[in-house]
């Protein structure tokens, strides 16, 4: 039976953009959804919006294929709804992967995390031409210059983009993330680390994150960052290390149909 596998994208690229080039790395042997999020499935963000959205997506998906047990995976804002889909539903889950999740969870941070928060906040109210680049910036190591913008006018989807990170930070400022829930968390857990990304936000929220996880493996993609993650550029090397993680998980607890 192939691997089945979720993918949840960061709050910029549509799934397909996103995880085509690691659908196509993982080949035939895995069934890989590359699951759009809520946040943008209208018009504009829910005015109820929060990641509890984000979990019943992921529970529709995994309910109309019949998948009792699945892995998920997360990038940035999908990494923070891979997160509270962990803590609230981990009996349907047989591993998680977080690729620099954008949040998890407002406890025990560090100075250095405040102070990134502090920032974040600043952004609100920006138009969207300064929105977007002082949102990039603001993901990458001090010194890390940010990927050059693709040429031509920019894509339809992305005039949801502002609103939609926009609903992100808002939910992070008042969701719930359950600690022990986490910390109760059995299966195994991977963390995809980009070596230029900025360290006051992904460095500690992996160091957060292995204090909680029993069963917790870091990866750093030393060339990488939050723009130019593994998932997009060293997508061969990420398929390696998730089905590494998949065989293991299956081991403890294989699929059932």
């Amino acid at each position: 039976m192939p691997f089945r596998a979720i993918f949840l994208p960061g709050s910029v690229l549509p799934a397909e953009a996103a995880y085509g080039a690691l659908v196509a790395a993982l080949g035939s042997d895995v069934d890989a959804v590359a699951k759009d999020l809520e946040v943008y499935a209208g018009s504009e963000p829910p005015s109820d919006y929060s990641l509890d959205t984000e979990v019943a997506g992921v529970l529709r998906e995994a309910d109309g294929r019949d998948w009792e047990r699945f892995h998920l995976a997360g990038y940035s804002g999908g990494g923070a709804a891979a997160l509270a889909f962990a803590a609230r539903h981990p009996e349907r889950l047989l591993s998680l992967a977080l690729l620099e999740p954008a949040w998890a969870g407002s406890w025990d941070w560090s100075p250095a995390e405040r102070a990134f928060w502090q920032q974040s906040e600043r952004l609100e109210g920006l138009p969207p031409d300064q929105f977007m680049p002082a949102f990039v910036r603001l993901a990458l190591k001090p010194g890390v210059f940010p990927p050059t913008p693709p040429a031509g006018d920019p894509p339809p989807w992305m005039a949801k983009r502002p609103a939609g990170i926009n609903a992100f930070m808002q939910t992070f400022k008042t969701y719930d993330l359950d600690r022990e829930a986490l910390r109760r968390f059995d299966r195994p857990v991977l963390y995809a680390l980009g070596g230029l990304s900025n360290p006051d936000q992904y460095d500690e929220i992996a160091i957060r994150l292995s204090a909680v996880f029993n069963d917790f493996e870091l990866q750093v993609f030393d060339e990488r960052h939050h723009f130019d993650p593994p998932h997009r550029i060293e997508p061969e090397r990420l398929a390696t290390s998730l089905k590494k993680l998949w065989r293991r998980a299956e081991r403890a607890m294989p699929v059932r149909p």
